[in-house]
């Protein structure tokens, strides 16, 4: 693929944990320990690519009002990812809401960017409506973060539910069936190769 085509900012949504643990005979909570190791090996292969900026859903406002144990579960996910990518180099910004209780304390040092290496935007606790209700102060609660070229979704979803919509406003949107656990490199390859033969024309 020429160089020109790579991305230079990929939304990921890693949907899917849930429906894979349900599958298997876990506790549909269980699902969420087994997207961290997925999330690595893709920050990994952005960075041997070249991408210079990612951005994952961690969870929503929404996703709070599930059960408990999956809150407890998907928060310890987001934490557990936060620390290693961190620890790997990765520039990490956490994107949402730090006044809930539902915000993980660990992850407080991130609410500003951390380290220097690739760009890497984890979305904890974040809603649209929060992040758009920083225009009455002057700007996005996310305006960190650069215009998306492209999203790459798991687990057959076709809808953004709510992922970062000012800047995924021009995105071309790419969907995997599989589950986010199932994650391989060649999905991810995919969605590359697909993107690399989009017609970018950004409106004009």
């Amino acid at each position: 693929m020429a160089k020109a085509r790579i991305p230079t900012h990929i939304g990921i949504i890693p949907d899917g944990n849930r429906r894979w643990a349900n599958g298997r005979g876990l506790a549909r909570e269980e699902g969420y320990a087994h997207g961290i190791e997925p999330g690595l090996h893709l920050f990994e292969e952005c960075r041997r690519i070249g991408i210079p900026e990612a951005s994952i859903y961690g969870f929503t406002q929404d996703n709070t009002r599930r059960p408990s144990a999956q809150s407890r579960a998907f928060r310890a996910a987001c934490v557990a990812f936060a620390n290693e990518v961190s620890r790997r180099g990765a520039a990490l910004l956490v994107v949402g809401d730090p006044e809930s209780a539902q915000f993980p304390e660990e992850l407080r040092c991130f609410l500003t960017r951390q380290g220097d290496g690739m760009k890497v935007n984890l979305l904890v606790n974040y809603g649209w409506e929060w992040d758009l209700a920083g225009l009455a102060d002057g700007g996005l609660k996310s305006a960190a973060v650069s215009r998306i070229d492209l999203v790459v979704r798991w687990g057959g979803g076709r809808r953004l539910s709510g992922f970062l919509p000012v800047q995924s406003v021009y995105a071309d949107i790419y969907v995997r069936d599989e589950y986010w656990p199932d994650y391989q490199p060649d999905q991810f390859g995919s969605a590359l190769a697909w993107f690399g033969e989009q017609d970018r024309t950004l409106g004009g």
